[in-house]
């Protein structure tokens, strides 16, 4: 039967959910939804290959270009992306409620891996120093437009990392960071340059239905269509494959996702050379007008519980009420519903003191 078990996990197109059970505190912001920067969603600046690559890459669409040189251990992969999703992230957060942001961020490394679905385990943390060298390492040269400027740029995509404390058995506890300019002017300019993804994209093994996945969020939103040629599709996920090998595993991938719907939010279709994307039905059902789907929003249990912890003696009930007034104020529905409830309890605590 364990064998039985292990095998269906195995054929599984998703990655396990390593941490089912909802940290509350992880991101106790109102908004702590993953967050993505538009220029590498549709721009081949990471590579797919799980293997170290140290090819220099070489892409241009129209009057945009850019050169990729790997560092000493590879290039950056789709996966090391998960880093700068968190981090993203979290600076989005932050300006949505009123705070202070800058390039040098500072963060338990635990948080990081168990909201990105990594391996909390010995391992998790070796893979993720390893992401970081990566990351620094790997050189973009590029033209390409963030925070509403175009220039001729060479950077990494973060400055440098260091471990700020060790645990006794040489495990990171907090990791200090500092972004790239080019990075950081994307998250400042907020604008069109950052987009909401699914949680679900950290649960996808292959790193193509990753890239797959971000082409289709930055061209389709909630509600349109889009299509691709093959061809096209081939050059904008930066795959080193031959173009025979790429439609072959393009239309697997396909095929999976109309059995299993595993990739987040979208469908796909291959129609002859042509690759037609759209919004799952439940995906654009979620972006009706807000104080409609507000109302539809149901809070795990659990986060009641959680948010008393924090409620300093309030009715989080009554709370709850106050929350959803306020999203529906804002007209907007938060994509971690349980996180920004008690981000908002925690807020409200802070301005308004513990209950008489």
């Amino acid at each position: 039967m364990t064998n039985q078990t292990e095998q269906q996990r195995d054929l599984s197109p998703l990655l396990p959910d390593r941490h089912p059970e909802p940290d509350f505190f992880v991101c106790d912001i109102f908004d702590a939804a993953p967050k993505a920067d538009t220029a590498s969603m549709v721009h081949p600046l990471f590579t797919l290959s799980t293997k170290p690559d140290y090819r220099i890459r070489e892409y241009s669409k129209g009057a945009i270009w850019l050169k990729v040189k790997p560092g000493s251990d590879g290039a950056a992969t789709v996966h090391d992306r998960d880093v700068l999703i968190y981090c993203i992230s979290q600076c989005m957060a932050a300006i949505n409620d009123g705070r202070k942001i800058d390039r040098k961020m500072r963060f338990r490394a635990h948080d990081l891996l168990r909201t990105t679905n990594r391996k909390t385990s010995g391992e998790g943390y070796r893979l993720l120093q390893a992401a970081l060298a990566r990351l620094q390492s790997t050189q973009i040269e590029t033209n390409i437009v963030t925070g509403g400027a175009e220039q001729w740029k060479v950077f990494s995509f973060i400055d440098s990392a260091e471990t700020i404390k060790e645990t006794r058995d040489g495990r990171m506890q907090e990791v200090e960071i500092t972004l790239s300019d080019w990075v950081f002017n994307a998250i400042r300019e907020k604008g069109g340059d950052i987009l909401t993804i699914s949680r679900d994209y950290f649960r996808l093994r292959k790193p193509l239905e990753r890239r797959l996945y971000e082409i289709a969020r930055k061209s389709c939103g909630q509600k349109s269509y889009f299509h691709y040629k093959v061809q096209t599709l081939y050059e904008i996920t930066g795959s080193a494959s031959t173009l025979p090998e790429f439609r072959r595993m393009l239309t697997k991938i396909i095929r999976d996702n109309q059995q299993h719907r595993h990739i987040p939010d979208y469908v796909f279709e291959l129609d002859g050379d042509l690759v037609k994307i759209r919004p799952k039905r439940e995906f654009s059902e979620a972006y009706e007008p807000a104080p409609k789907a507000i109302d539809k929003v149901k809070l795990k249990l659990g986060v009641h519980e959680a948010a008393k912890k924090l409620a300093a003696g309030w009715d989080t009930y009554s709370l709850e009420d106050d929350w959803r007034a306020m999203l529906a104020q804002k007209g907007e529905v938060p994509a971690n519903p349980e996180g920004s409830f008690v981000g908002f309890v925690k807020w409200y605590v802070q301005k308004h003191g513990a209950a008489r």
